[in-house]
């Protein structure tokens, strides 16, 4: 629920659907849905009443899991954000829709929004247009590998099953993995210094988990430089494997792992590793 009224409020998209037709998805005007943010987020209205109010419920059910991640334990303002995938209805020939459109919510969030493929973020963020953390910049990395706009052949209307298939093919592939991709667990940690650049390793699911099954992705890492304020440059995806693992002993990357080993043994109140990353705050 909090997953879709966040995206309600800061986007002004409404998953809902109606709630004497469960198939259909909930179509109010935009002015009636900038109404309603804004009332939702004064806290004028709880959102859940106000969707009933206009004869719909909100479609938890349509959302996919897709990855939970902690922020890392050396950091003393943490979250657990539970990332999902969400497909809008997909255009139907005979079947009338409204097409929502994301748009700012006055600067309270963000001042811009708009629809984009994944791998056009991903080009952006890498320009230096816009600012992407590693979560969601890895997410849509994933992302852009199956969804992607196709050719359509010489301008003409591409065909929907086209759009569905690549649909289907990404959410096969949430479901692979050990655990699944709609189970892992990520809390980003340092593995190496590279320039300005620090690689983080996404296999750990946070002290708190240790001792469960919960695990991330132990193939991938991701490049990013922290620039305080400035927010993130240098963000790229790659295997783990092609990082040397002879990196991993040389003096400066032993702090890394002493730290590391204290604070895990800690429950991760030790203040070990901000000791050993003080003298690195032009990249955190």
């Amino acid at each position: 629920m909090g997953a879709i009224r966040e995206c309600f409020e800061e986007s002004g998209i409404l998953l809902a659907r109606k709630w004497n037709n469960p198939s259909t998805l909930l179509q109010l005007t935009e002015e009636e849905r900038d109404l309603g943010r804004h009332a939702v987020h004064n806290k004028k209205i709880r959102f859940n009443d106000w969707v009933r109010s206009h004869g719909g419920i909100p479609d938890t059910e349509s959302l996919h899991p897709f990855t939970r991640w902690l922020t890392p334990a050396s950091i003393p303002k943490r979250y657990s954000t539970q990332m999902y995938l969400y497909f809008l209805p997909l255009a139907h020939p005979g079947i009338p829709q409204t097409l929502q459109i994301p748009t700012s919510d006055g600067g309270i969030e963000h001042t811009e929004a708009e629809f984009l493929p994944a791998a056009e973020w991903l080009a952006r963020t890498q320009a230096d247009r816009i600012t992407l953390f590693p979560p969601q910049f890895f997410l849509l990395s994933l992302v852009a590998d199956f969804l992607s706009p196709p050719a359509s052949g010489g301008g003409g209307t591409i065909p929907r099953k086209v759009f569905q298939s690549q649909r289907d093919a990404l959410l096969e592939f949430v479901k692979t993995g050990d655990p699944p991709w709609s189970e892992k667990c990520i809390s980003p940690w340092p593995v190496k210094k590279e320039g300005k650049r620090l690689i983080m390793g996404l296999n750990e699911p946070g002290p708190e988990l240790e001792a469960t099954s919960r695990r991330g992705d132990p193939e991938r890492v991701v490049w990013v430089q922290f620039k305080g304020k400035e927010g993130t440059s240098g963000l790229k995806v790659g295997w783990r494997k092609d990082v040397a693992p002879e990196g991993l002993d040389d003096e400066e990357n032993k702090e890394y792992f002493e730290a590391r080993k204290k604070e895990r043994e800690s429950g991760g109140q030790d203040r070990g590793l901000e000791r050993a990353l003080r003298g690195r705050k032009e990249n955190l």
